[in-house]
C-alpha cells in the first residue's frame, strides 16, 4: 500500500487533529446486533463539536455555522478514506498462521532458497519458521539478481559521505539492502501469529518505526540522502481482530511521509518482487 496524494504533504496541525479526535472518539464502532462486525468511526459535526467544547479549543477551523470548513472536510474525507482501505485492501490480505504456512513451504519448496529464515519466538508447539520473515526473504533473494542483502542487521544504519559517518539511525533495523551502510532501501517487519494479546511490544513496534521515519526524513533534509523505507505487517487476529487502532496509526505514518510504503499480509507476494527490482535497477544506475 502506498499512499494517497490526496492525503500527503499535510502539515502537522492535520494530524494533530486526526490523533485528537481518534484520541477522544476512538477508531472503531461495533455495530449493534452485528456480533463482531465493525465499522470505523467516522465524526460528524455534533462528534467534533462535543470535543473540542468539552476541551475549550477553538473549533473555527474545522466548523463554521454548523457546516464543515475546507479544513474539516478535508479531516473527514481522509478518515472515510482510511475506513475504506482497511475494509476493502488490508483486512482481506492479513494471514492467519496457516495460511502464512501454507504460502511460507509453496516458496521454500518452488525456489529452494539460501537466505536466512529464522525461526520464531515461540515455544513448544508454535515453534516454526517465522513464516512472514521467511517469505519476505525469499522473495528478496529470488529477485535480488546476485546483489547482496542484509536480512538481519546486527549493527545500525549509517549515512556517510567520503567515508565518514554522516547519520547513524537509533534502532536496528529487520533488513537492509544491500547492507546497513548507505542502503538503498531498510524495512521492518512485524509478524504476531501466536499472539492472544495485543501488548505493549506490538504497540512500540509501530512507535519505534515512527522513530526511523523521522530519522530518515531528517537525514533527507539535510544530507539530500534518501533511503527508502518498508514496514511489513501480518497476523489476522493481531492487528485486525486486537489491533485496529494500530492499522489506523500505521496508515496515518503512511500518509505523514514517516515511510514509503506498508506491506500487509499477502501483499508482499506480488508487491514485493516489483520492489526489489526497482532496487536493483536503481543501484546498477548510480
Amino acid at each position: 500500500m502506498i499512499a494517497n496524494s490526496n492525503f500527503t504533504g499535510l502539515d502537522l496541525e492535520f494530524w494533530s487533529n486526526i490523533k485528537l479526535l481518534n484520541q477522544r472518539l476512538g477508531y472503531v464502532v461495533r455495530k449493534k446486533g452485528a456480533g463482531q462486525d465493525v465499522e470505523f468511526l467516522i465524526p460528524d459535526i455534533e462528534d467534533v463539536l462535543a470535543v473540542f467544547k468539552d476541551e475549550n479549543l477553538d473549533y473555527s477551523r474545522i466548523v463554521v455555522d454548523d457546516c464543515w470548513t475546507d479544513f474539516g472536510q478535508l479531516v473527514v474525507d481522509y478518515l472515510q478514506y482510511r475506513s475504506q482501505v482497511l475494509l476493502r485492501d488490508i483486512e482481506p490480505n492479513l494471514m492467519n498462521g496457516e495460511e502464512a504456512s501454507q504460502v511460507f513451504f509453496e516458496l521454500k519448496n518452488r525456489l529452494d532458497p539460501k537466505c536466512p529464515i529464522p525461526d520464531n519466538k515461540q515455544s513448544g508447539d508454535k515453534k516454526a519458521p517465522a513464516y512472514f520473515t521467511g517469505i519476505i526473504n525469499m522473495i528478496i533473494e529470488a529477485h535480488a539478481q546476485s546483489f547482496p542483502c542484509d536480512y538481519d542487521p546486527r549493527e545500525l544504519t549509517s549515512i556517510t559521505d567520503q567515508g565518514f559517518p554522516k547519520r547513524t539511525l537509533s534502532r536496528r533495523v529487520d533488513g537492509a539492502f544491500p547492507g546497513p551502510i548507505n542502503p538503498y532501501a531498510i524495512w521492518e517487519i512485524k509478524e504476531y501469529y501466536y499472539t492472544t494479546t495485543f501488548g505493549s511490544r506490538v504497540a512500540d513496534g509501530v512507535y519505534e518505526t515512527m522513530l526511523d521515519g523521522f530519522e530518515l526524513n531528517e537525514a533527507y533534509a539535510s544530507l539530500k540522502r534518501k533511503i527508502k523505507h518498508y514496514l511489513m505487517v501480518d497476523a489476522h487476529f493481531t492487528w485486525w481482530v486486537k489491533g485496529k487502532a494500530y492499522l489506523c496509526r500505521i496508515i496515518d505514518m503512511l500518509h505523514m511521509g514517516l515511510i514509503d510504503e506498508v506491506l500487509f499480509g499477502k501483499e508482499v507476494i506480488h508487491r514485493l518482487p516489483i520492489l526489489v527490482d526497482e532496487w536493483v535497477q536503481a543501484i546498477k544506475q548510480k
